[in-house]
Formats: structure tokens, sequence, C-alpha cells
């Protein structure tokens, strides 16, 4: 029996289409269209990335022009956030079943409807759902683009040169968001922060059918698992909510604790309907494969290091040094720019040697780099105390980033790609939203103590800021035994992706 799914592996194609033996139209087979198909799903990628920052700088223009109680406007963040996190498992298996490319444009549809209506808005409330929508717009392109990546290049050199560049660019994303909200913001209007998204958007919908190919099985029975959808999705909200309201409302304080409580309760619920039904959302088998599991932990304790020394760090530029928008956002494409030089590199050792050793070596350079950013003082300058700790981690980034995607989607087989790649994007960003929060109470508590002990506010805040790095730092040097520990030698990616068709057929059928 031939293994169709290495000899019509989705997204090989030239001109034209045609149907293979599982019924998936696909183009034929060349690299220069899979390149191009690549490009634009980086693209598709980009915008949702570059949405977490872009409106940041905005802000303060946002509160004057529509009218935002102070404590309402930290929710044009929050709720693209909560939204993203919370629907992206959803997202990725939603994607497996339905189709990748039908997601990924039906994501796209929704990001930039709700882009148009952000720019629009004339209400704070309105501007809130519209934020929340492109969450979820964003939540439905994230894993299906990913997915459509993994099953487009085959697993090994080609599939890691794809995710390197796909890592290089991702990091580039959000520092390229902070000095486009700064320049839109201050040279044209804080609406055209939106309007960005909108012919981005729309160019990519009319090329998204012409050059991504479908990849879904249409020949398998699709099964729903409509309960561990509605509970996976509400933990993960009630979670990131409660988490990112803690700094604010106290950690021990009755919401904080009832949120986590409910959200504890239903990601346990979601983990016994998992183990009941048919077609679970989220198959537990997949972690047992070790790349899965391991690349997750180190997954969710980047999230919690790095991205929380992107929080911090920016909030040392620009409250005690007194950097402008753009200054801070110039400052961090040091590490965006080291890291994308660097992407290369990286998928190449990852290719010659293995994913967790290379993992491992990037997260001791960014808790490196963060530990060394913790000794910047109230009156450093960017390039005595800023520009090396940036260099270093953004140095590791490249060798974090990369072999945590690689390894996440390492041994999965075609019918699971969505949701893998929803839950290792789940992962970072829970992780994110954790740091941020302890990060966040760690800062201030540090704060009010020093402030209280007769300090200057500047020697205050950076006494906050520096205990706060201290702790992400060790956090992220918890990444090296997870990798070592979890991760077990080499799969066999090879004997996972390219079984016979019978055992494809009876497989899906019976999930």
């Amino acid at each position: 029996m031939p293994n169709v799914l290495s000899t019509e592996r989705i997204g090989n194609f030239s001109a034209g289409t045609r149907a293979d033996a599982t019924g998936t139209s696909r183009p034929p087979e060349t690299s220069a269209n899979r390149w191009r198909a690549f490009a634009l799903l980086v693209v598709a990628y980009v915008i949702t990335i570059v949405d977490f920052t872009i409106v940041n700088v905005a802000l303060p223009t946002i509160g004057r022009k529509l009218h935002f109680p102070e404590s309402d406007l930290q929710w044009v963040v929050t709720a693209y956030g909560l939204t993203f996190a919370g629907f992206l498992l959803l997202g990725g298996r939603a994607a497996d079943l339905l189709g990748r490319r039908r997601l990924l444009m039906v994501g796209l549809v929704v990001f930039t409807c709700a882009s148009l209506g952000g720019g629009l808005a004339t209400s704070d409330t309105f501007l809130i759902v519209m934020r929340g929508i492109q969450g979820l717009g964003a939540a439905l392109v994230l894993p299906a683009a990913l997915s459509i990546v993994m099953n487009m290049f085959s697993e090994g050199s080609e599939r890691n040169k794809a995710l390197g560049i796909w890592g290089g660019v991702g990091a580039l994303g959000g520092t390229v968001g902070l000095l486009a909200g700064g320049i839109l913001t201050t040279y044209v209007g804080w609406q055209y922060i939106f309007f960005f998204n909108v012919p981005i958007g729309a160019a990519a919908l009319v090329l998204a059918p012409k050059l991504i190919p479908e990849s879904r099985i249409d020949g398998a029975r699709r099964r729903y698992d409509p309960f561990g959808a509605v509970s996976s999705t509400a933990a993960l909200l009630v979670f990131v909510y409660g988490i990112s309201e803690a700094p604010q409302v106290g950690w021990a304080a009755a919401q904080t604790i009832t949120m986590l409580s409910v959200g504890a309760a239903l990601l346990a619920l979601f983990l016994v309907i998992e183990t009941k039904v048919e077609a679970p959302l989220l198959p537990l088998r997949l972690f047992r494969l070790s790349s899965v599991s391991g690349s997750n932990a180190v997954g969710f304790l980047l999230g919690t290091s790095f991205l929380t020394f992107v929080f911090v760090g920016t909030l040392y530029m620009q409250q005690v040094l007194g950097f402008s928008a753009l200054a801070t956002g110039a400052a961090w494409m040091t590490a965006s720019v080291t890291s994308l030089a660097f992407a290369g590199p990286s998928q190449k050792l990852v290719t010659k040697t293995s994913s967790k050793a290379i993992m491992a070596f990037g997260m001791v350079l960014i808790a490196a780099g963060i530990l060394w950013a913790a000794q910047a003082p109230p009156n450093g300058s960017f390039w005595r105390d800023l520009a090396g700790p940036f260099f270093v981690a953004g140095i590791g980034t490249a060798f974090a980033f990369i072999p945590i995607s690689i390894g996440a989607l390492t041994g999965v087989t075609e019918r699971d790609a969505g949701v893998a790649s929803g839950l290792i994007n789940t992962s970072q960003n829970l992780g994110g939203a954790i740091g941020v929060a302890v990060a966040s109470s760690i800062a201030a508590s540090r704060f009010h103590t020093l402030i209280h002990q007769g300090n200057p506010a500047a020697a205050a805040l950076t006494g906050g800021f520096q205990l706060a790095l201290w702790v992400c730092g060790l956090t992220g040097l918890l990444a090296v035994p997870a990798a070592v520990l979890l991760i077990r030698g080499t799969e066999r990616p090879s004997a996972v992706l390219t079984p016979p068709v019978a055992e494809v057929s009876t497989a899906l059928v019976a999930e």
C-alpha cells in the first residue's frame, strides 16, 4: 500500500489543481508556489502579532479622544489578548475538522472587519468589543496558518527552514507594532492603527484561494467535541481574565481566588471530558510525544520569561529613563533584528543536532540577558545598560522560539496539525499572561516598600523592576531542566507522518 501522505503532501503544488486519494483538492507541486503561499501565511501571522503591541503606544490618545475612564483603558489591550488566548485551542481543532484554508479565511474576514470597526469607533464600549472580535479572528488565523505551514513542508530541514523564518519574523512583529503605532498615532491619527490592517487583510483574502491549498481529509467522518470546546475555552478565558486582573484587585482578593478556582475546575472538567469522548478537542495522546509535551512546557516558560521581560523593560525605559514610545520601539529593534539574523543558524543547528539541546541553549541566553538587564540603575542609559542584554536575549529568542515551534509539531499527524499549533501558542500566551501579572505585582509591591523607606521615585521604580527581572530570569532557567527531562531524544516522525492509507482512514474514523 503506498504512503499517500508522503507522496501526496498537502501543499505540494503548481498551476492548476487535482484531487488526491483522500478527496482533498490541492494544486500540484512546485517549490516556488509553496514559498509564495508561505509568504502569504507569514503576512497573515504578522498582522496578528503586530496588533498585540501597535495599540499600546496609542492608549493615551485613544483615552482622550473617546473619553475612556482610566480604569477601562487597559481593556483595549486586554480584550484582544483575552479572546486570542481563549479561542486558540478551539481555533486549531476547528481548522483540522473544517479545513485549514477555510478557517484561515474566516479568521481574516473576522479580523479585518473588526479592524475596520475599531478605526470607526466613536465610543469606548464599541472599541473594546471590536478588539475582542479582533482577538477571536487572530485565534482562528494563527493555528490555521501554522498548521498549513507544517503540512506544506516535509518534516526535516525544509520545514525547519520555514519555521526558522516564521520565528524570526514573528519576533520582529512586536517591535514593528511599537514603531508603527507611534508613527501612525503621531502623524496620521490613532484610527489608522486599525485601518492599517484592512488593505492587508483584504489582499490576503483575495490571494489565499489562489496560493494556499486546502488541507482537510474529506473522506473521513468528522466528529465534534462541543462540551470539550465550551469547557476549554471557558477555562482559558476565566484563567487569563483572573490573572490579568490580579495585580489591580490583589492576588488574595475574592475575585481573584474565585476566578482561578473556577478556571481550575473547568480545566479539570475539560480533561475528564477528553478522556471520555470519541473525538476529543485536544487528543491527550499528543502528550505521549515527548517533543510535544516538552516543547509546550518550555514554551510556557518562554512566555513567562521573555514576554514578561519585554513588558518590564518597556516600563523601565519609559517610566525611569523617560524614553518616548518611538524610542522604546527602536530600542527593542536590537533584540528583534538580532533574533531575525540568528534564525537561519538556529534552524540549521536543530536539523543537525536536536531541538532539545538548542532550545535549552536559547533559554540560557534569554535568562542571561534578563539577569544582566536586572542590574540597570535608575540613571541608566540604553547603550551602557540595555544594548548588551537586548542583544544576548535576542540571540536567545532565535535559539528558543524556533526549536520550540519545531519540537511542538514533531511527530504530530496531519489530522492533529491545527490543534498542536493552537496548543503551543496557547502555552506561550498563557505563560506570558501569568508572567506579566506576577511581575506587575512584584514590581508594585517592591516600589511601595522602597517609597515608604524614603527612596526617590526613580530608585523605587527601578528597584521594583529589578526584582521582577530577577524572578523573570530565574524562571527562564527552569526551562533547561524541563527540556532535558521531558524531551526524550528523537521522536520517529517519519513513521508517524506517513502511515499507509488504510491506517490513516481507520485512525481518523476512530477519532
